[in-house]
C-alpha cells in the first residue's frame, strides 16, 4: 500500500507537466520525511522527466558549488580550461595577476562561444579573442578590443566585460557557482577537512585519468550507486566485495554530505598494526596516518555531485557533470602525493591503478545503464531501501530541501556539514 501510494502521487495530474513536477517533488519530500527503517526509493519519473530535470537545473545546478577541475589544470597565468555546466559555457583562466577566474565564454557582441574551434585547455593564452568579429578580452574578462565600433553611439568597452561566476578552491579542487549570490563554500567543508586529517590534497597531482565520456544514465543514478556499498556483493562480487565487504560498511552524514570507511577485509589485509588489518597499497602511504586510517579507504560525497575516495596512498576523484535528464559525463582522476613520483615503479603502479579503475567503472556503468533502462519501464515503481543505503535517504532530504516550493529563494548550501546518527 505504501509503495502504490507513492507511485500514484507522482503520476497524478498527468495532463499537466507542471503538476507532474510538483507531484514528483511532493513524493520526494514524503519519502525524505520517513524514518530510515521505512525509507523508500525515489519515484521513477525523477530519473527521466525533462521538466523535472529542468527544475533540478534551476534550483540545484545553477545555485550549487560544482567541482569542475583541479588547480593544477589552471596553475599559471595564461592557463585556460573550458568547462560546460548545464548549458553554460565557461572558461577557467589564470589572469595576469595570478588570480583564478571563471568567465563566461559567450562574447558580449553576438554571443558566439569565444573558444569555438580552440582546444579545451591551453597554457599560453594572453587574451581571449572572439573568432567571429575579433572582439578581444583580457584573462580577467575586461574588453580591450572591439574593431569598427567607434561609430556606435554611447559604446564603452568598460560596459562589456565577460560575465563572471563564483569560483573557490578547496584541497586543490576548483568549484564554480553560477549563482553570484551564493554563500561561500569553504565553511561547508570544515568537517571533511577534520575527517581526512592529516591528509592535505591541495598539493596532490593528477597521475592519470580515465576519460569515460557521456553515459546514458540520470545523474542521480550514479550518485546513488557511488554512495552505497550494498551493491558490492552483486556488481563487484569478484573485485571490491572481497576487499571491502559491503555489509560491513556503515555510512554516516546528513542532508549535505555523506562518508563511509570501507575497511579492509582480514582475508586481503597487507598485514596488521595495532590490531588493524592494513589496506593493500600501490605507493607509499601518507605520513602520519594512524593504523586505523591505514586500514580503510574513505569515501566522501558532497551533494549534489562532488565525490572522492581516499586510500592510504592514493585518491580517486570522479568529475561527474549532468548533461540531460538521462545522461551525464564522467572523468575519473587518480591523485598522488608529489613525493610519490620519485618512488621506484611509480609508472607501473599508476598503470595498475588505472587498469583496476577502468574495470570497476565498467562494472558500475553496466549496473547504472541497467537501472536507467529499468526506470523507463511502465513497470517501474518505488521500492524500499536497506539501512546500508543510508546515503540515499540523506540524498532525498537534500533533494527535498532544494526542490520544494519553500526552497524557491534558497541559494543552496547554507547548512554546514554535521553528523546525522
Amino acid at each position: 500500500m505504501e509503495r502504490a501510494r507513492g507511485t500514484r502521487s507522482a503520476r497524478q495530474n498527468s495532463a499537466s507537466p507542471e503538476a507532474d513536477v510538483a507531484a514528483i517533488v511532493a513524493t520526494i519530500c514524503e519519502s525524505a520525511a520517513l524514518p530510515l527503517e521505512r525509507a523508500r526509493t525515489l519515484p521513477p519519473e525523477a530519473y527521466r522527466a525533462r521538466a523535472f530535470y529542468e527544475l533540478e537545473v534551476e534550483r540545484i545546478f545553477r545555485r550549487e558549488w560544482m567541482c569542475v577541475a583541479r588547480v593544477e589544470e589552471v596553475a599559471q597565468p595564461g592557463d585556460t580550461l573550458c568547462v560546460d555546466l548545464v548549458g553554460e559555457p565557461i572558461v577557467l583562466t589564470r589572469d595576469e595577476s595570478g588570480r583564478l577566474r571563471a568567465l563566461s565564454r559567450v562574447c558580449r557582441h553576438r554571443a558566439i562561444d569565444l573558444m569555438s574551434g580552440k582546444p579545451p585547455r591551453c597554457s599560453w593564452a594572453t587574451r581571449l579573442t572572439c573568432p567571429y568579429h575579433l572582439w578581444t578580452y583580457r584573462l580577467d574578462g575586461t574588453l580591450i578590443g572591439a574593431p569598427e565600433m567607434q561609430r556606435a553611439a554611447g559604446f564603452e568597452r568598460a560596459d562589456y566585460a565577460l560575465a563572471e561566476f563564483g569560483v573557490e578552491t578547496w584541497q586543490g579542487f576548483v568549484f564554480v557557482n553560477l549563482d553570484r549570490a551564493a554563500p561561500p563554500l569553504a565553511p561547508r567543508l570544515v568537517e571533511i577537512e577534520k575527517l581526512i586529517e592529516p591528509v592535505d590534497l591541495a598539493g596532490w597531482q593528477t597521475a592519470g585519468t580515465v576519460p569515460w565520456g557521456e553515459v546514458e544514465a540520470n545523474w542521480k543514478v550514479v550518485i546513488e550507486n557511488a554512495a552505497e556499498c550494498y551493491h558490492h556483493m552483486g556488481t563487484h562480487a569478484e573485485t571490491l566485495q572481497p576487499l571491502w565487504p559491503g555489509s560491513t560498511v556503515r555510512p554516516q552524514g546528513d542532508a549535505s554530505w555523506f562518508w563511509a570507511a570501507m575497511k579492509t577485509s582480514e582475508a586481503l589485509a597487507a598485514g596488521h598494526e595495532d590490531g588493524e588489518p592494513l589496506h593493500p597499497i600501490f605507493l607509499p602511504p601518507v605520513p602520519g596516518l594512524t593504523a586505523k586510517q591505514r586500514s580503510a579507504t574513505l569515501i566522501v560525497g558532497v551533494f549534489p555531485m562532488f565525490f572522492f575516495a581516499l586510500s592510504p596512498d592514493i585518491a580517486t576523484w570522479y568529475r561527474w557533470l549532468p548533461t540531460g535528464p538521462e545522461s551525464h559525463s564522467l572523468e575519473i582522476h587518480i591523485l598522488t602525493q608529489p613525493s610519490a613520483r620519485a618512488w621506484p615503479g611509480y609508472g607501473e603502479a599508476v598503470a595498475h591503478i588505472l587498469e583496476a579503475v577502468r574495470g570497476i567503472q565498467a562494472e558500475d556503468a553496466q549496473a547504472c545503464l541497467g537501472v536507467q533502462r529499468g526506470l523507463r519501464s511502465r513497470s517501474a515503481a518505488t521500492g524500499r531501501l536497506s539501512d546500508l543505503e543510508r546515503p540515499l535517504w540523506l540524498f532525498q532530504k537534500y533533494l527535498g530541501g532544494r526542490l520544494s516550493a519553500d526552497a524557491g529563494d534558497d541559494r543552496g548550501g547554507r547548512t554546514g556539514l554535521g553528523a546525522t546518527r
